[in-house]
């Protein structure tokens, strides 16, 4: 056992929840942004403001028609097992080969693809680190380990695993639509507590595909924590932390939770008034990339998200125009009712001592 453990160290292979549930998963999600996300705003850059270059077929493969976004899009899969295999640091060879391996995991997990990615980014990568320069013919052994393992565990676990993701999600989304009200709270706090957590509240949303008015209730979470956080503590971090908090993450604030868990006590109520707003009032739904449902306001990520699917909606014939109904109800979720929820509710536990100055300073 000692050796074993002494051989795992050596490959730098730690079997934990930080390694697997906050490094790769928050890996994970940055391939989905850069790929997935990415191209889905190109597309809609290139629809609105009627780009010929972001319109028009750049490639066709198999018979499938790809714009410049498109592309990006495709390869999501791929995006996401390097981004995994690099948070685990994997040496080259091994990086390199999880191209097929996320390509793989993501076709065959199907809906669920990200979900499937994951698990089985992390087997052949684990896999790969083990026999990495451990031969003379390292260039040999190596790829063939880490895509043998990993289209192997592809064609196991990933159609199971897409449609295990796919029945979760779609009971969230089911609930939402049965019980508005209480499921736009749970969904608005749960998923707003995952994006200031360290952890990936996109990748949790991409995993499970959550789209619709459970979408719509989690990014009205994520905007609460981003918006809130940056507002709630404007007095000690003023414009550079408004700016980094709200357009940033809500993560920076996680150092002040550990000293003081009562600082998150507003933008949690903040979240759990805005998910039911969001759901019961102003129908809002993410109809976008289900990754945009966890990013909050990094980048303005989830308002693009849902004004992505308008778009599509109205293309599609399913929406007839975006109203000013749709706006404000976005402007609201996302940025007003955030800031002000969260304020009023910060200013309440400074009064009562619960929050003193400098509990926020990042």
């Amino acid at each position: 056992m000692e050796k074993f453990k002494a051989f795992l160290k050596r490959k730098d292979i730690e079997i934990s929840l930080k390694r697997y549930g906050i490094d790769a998963l928050g890996a994970m999600a940055q391939g989905l942004f850069c790929s997935l996300l990415i191209g889905t705003i190109i597309n809609t850059i290139g629809t609105q403001f009627q780009i010929p270059f972001l319109m028009q077929t750049v490639a066709t493969v198999a018979g499938v028609d790809y714009t410049v976004g498109g592309l990006a899009s495709a390869m999501s899969g791929p995006a996401m097992a390097v981004a995994i295999a690099f948070a685990l640091k994997c040496p080259p060879l091994v990086l390199f080969s999880m191209i097929t391996v996320g390509f793989a995991a993501n076709a065959l997990g199907g809906a669920g693809g990200p979900l499937a990615v994951l698990f089985v980014a992390i087997i052949a990568a684990e896999f790969g680190k083990a026999v990495s320069k451990e031969t003379k013919i390292d260039i040999l052994v190596t790829p063939l380990v880490t895509i043998g393992v990993g289209v192997f565990f592809s064609w196991l676990i990933a159609p199971p695993l897409g449609r295990a993701a796919m029945a979760v999600g779609n009971f969230i989304m089911w609930a939402t639509e049965l019980q508005p009200f209480l499921m736009g709270i749970l969904v608005s706090v749960v998923v707003g507590i995952a994006l200031t957590l360290p952890i990936s509240s996109a990748a949790i949303c991409a995993a499970l595909a959550l789209t619709g008015l459970a979408g719509g209730a989690a990014v009205g979470g994520c905007c609460a924590q981003m918006v809130g956080f940056a507002v709630m503590s404007f007095k000690e971090n003023k414009w550079g932390g408004l700016i980094s908090q709200g357009l940033g993450t809500s993560m920076l604030q996680m150092g002040n939770i550990v000293k003081n868990p009562k600082v998150w006590i507003a933008p949690i109520l903040a979240s759990a008034i805005t998910g039911p707003i969001a759901t019961c009032i102003f129908k809002l739904q993410m109809n976008g990339a289900p990754v945009s449902s966890g990013m909050g306001t990094c980048g303005m990520v989830g308002p693009l998200g849902v004004y992505t699917g308008w778009v599509n909606d109205v293309a599609e014939g399913a929406k007839s125009a975006i109203t000013a109904f749709d706006w404000i109800g976005l402007a609201l979720i996302c940025i007003i009712l955030p800031g002000v929820l969260t304020y009023l509710f910060g200013a309440i536990e400074r009064k009562l001592g619960w929050i003193k100055d400098g509990d926020l300073t990042i």
